[in-house]
């Protein structure tokens, strides 16, 4: 198979700030992830980054980092930066559709993690953003993962935000997100036996 690169984008969720463990959801996924040969992930994130940034840097921050020599891969992390920013759905919409039409031109295979359940102001805004998310990626056929609709009304994701500043995930909630992308075709995807945990 060769080496397995992995770039993943994204904001503040994507690096995991906020778990005591420093692992995120990207730490523990790539812990679940055994493959016969080394798997390099690299995280480039950008704390409140919303689609309209990251669709501005991530070609040439991805480009530096793929090899010829390795299965090179993109994990699109989503955020709520679009929220807050003001951002109009259909902007959200195009950002991403720009992103994995570059990146299948590129050759550059795909996986989109949406953005889980934060402040229940915004909650119907939210779960409004990822559906459009998803429908982005279904018409792509890119994987998709939707953290919002299992996390929303979830006991321990909400005592966990609750817990620390009421936008970022702790420890649990981190592991909760890393579930949800294991169970949501990850290993299929890298081509992968499912390790069915």
């Amino acid at each position: 198979m060769g080496e397995l690169r992995l770039a993943v984008v994204g904001d503040e969720l994507a690096a995991g700030v906020g778990d005591p463990k420093g692992l995120g959801w990207v730490g523990r996924v790539v812990a679940r992830t055994p493959t016969p040969d080394p798997l390099t992930a690299l995280t480039l994130a950008v704390p409140g980054e919303t689609t309209s940034g990251l669709g501005a840097r991530w070609e040439d921050e991805v480009g530096r980092r793929l090899s010829a020599d390795a299965d090179n891969r993109l994990v699109v992390a989503l955020g709520r930066s679009d929220i807050t920013a003001g951002l109009s759905l259909a902007r959200s919409r195009l950002n991403l559709a720009n992103i994995l039409d570059v990146a299948d031109q590129r050759r550059i295979p795909a996986f989109v993690v949406g953005p889980p359940p934060g402040s229940t102001a915004d909650a119907e805004k939210l779960a409004d953003l990822s559906a459009a998310f998803a429908d982005v990626a279904l018409r792509r056929r890119v994987p998709y993962v939707d953290t919002y609709t299992p996390l929303a009304a979830h006991d321990q994701w909400l005592g966990d935000l609750a817990a620390g500043n009421g936008v970022l995930p702790g420890q649990a909630g981190y592991g909760l997100m890393a579930w949800l992308v294991l169970h949501t075709g990850w290993h299929a995807w890298l081509g992968l036996p499912d390790d069915a945990a």
